[in-house]
């Protein structure tokens, strides 16, 4: 079982530690931020109508607010993400592709970006991004989506190697198709039956708040596949360099490697 958190004299105002969470009014964000107030954390919750993830006056008055009431923030939670039609690249609607990129990837690192120095100057903090196993690869469909979590990724590597030396750790969580309104308009899942279940999400995002999965900064978990307890084995055993990560090596003694 994840140990609850701890409210030490390092927590937020009200003795317990402190988690945003975007795009937090629905789907995914809304059950890990259940999960997080279950689990003692004290969440401010975002959505579109509290402050567009990448609109950069919105969200630096909304942390800056936060920060304000809170005293802190221990946990990022870069959830808001937004999909377009399941059409090809040369079929996709040029507006939309790219507000995709603005919401995926520009609201994340706004977000981290705001933040981040919050943590470090409190002595440390964890941020997790929802990504998407599409991040993997090239999409024949979704073009703009597949890009934006593939960027996201790198997001994610640059935060863990800028946060290392800060006490700041940061995960790319790949939460699987969980039923949400999203994934249920999806032509792609429009005759699955099996889903991912939140809870096995949340029980992810528990752990990586609790710090007791570090060891996978910068890399990506999987809910669904993994458990906390194979990854803590997987932790125990050692990572491999570029293990979980999205490194491209052309060849075993590719000189870029």
């Amino acid at each position: 079982m994840t140990p609850p958190p701890d409210t030490d004299a390092r927590a937020g105002r009200g003795g317990h530690l402190v988690a945003v969470v975007t795009g937090a009014s629905r789907g995914i964000g809304r059950h890990v931020a259940h999960a997080l107030e279950d689990a003692g954390w004290v969440v401010e919750r975002g959505s579109s109508t509290v402050a567009p993830v990448s609109d950069r006056a919105a969200v630096t008055a909304w942390v800056e607010e936060v920060v304000e009431r809170q005293g802190r923030i221990d946990l990022l939670v870069n959830n808001a993400g937004v999909m377009d039609a399941e059409v090809d690249l040369l079929a996709s609607d040029p507006d939309a592709w790219w507000h995709q990129q603005e919401v995926n990837v520009l609201g994340p690192y706004l977000m981290t970006w705001l933040v981040a120095p919050h943590m470090a100057a409190a002595g440390g903090g964890r941020v997790v991004n929802v990504n998407s196993g599409v991040a993997r690869r090239a999409g024949e469909v979704s073009t703009g989506y597949h890009v934006s979590k593939t960027a996201l990724a790198r997001i994610t590597g640059s935060t863990h190697l800028a946060g290392l030396d800060r006490g700041i750790r940061a995960f790319d969580l790949m939460p699987g198709v969980v039923r949400t309104d999203m994934t249920e308009a999806m032509e792609a899942h429009a005759d699955r039956t099996e889903w991912t279940s939140p809870e096995e999400v949340t029980t992810l995002v528990l752990a990586l708040a609790s710090g007791e999965l570090d060891a996978f900064s910068g890399r990506f978990l999987r809910a669904g596949v993994d458990t906390v307890d194979s990854l803590r084995a997987m932790a125990a055993r050692g990572l491999e360099s570029g293990e979980r990560t999205l490194d491209l090596v052309l060849r075993d003694d590719d000189p870029l490697a």
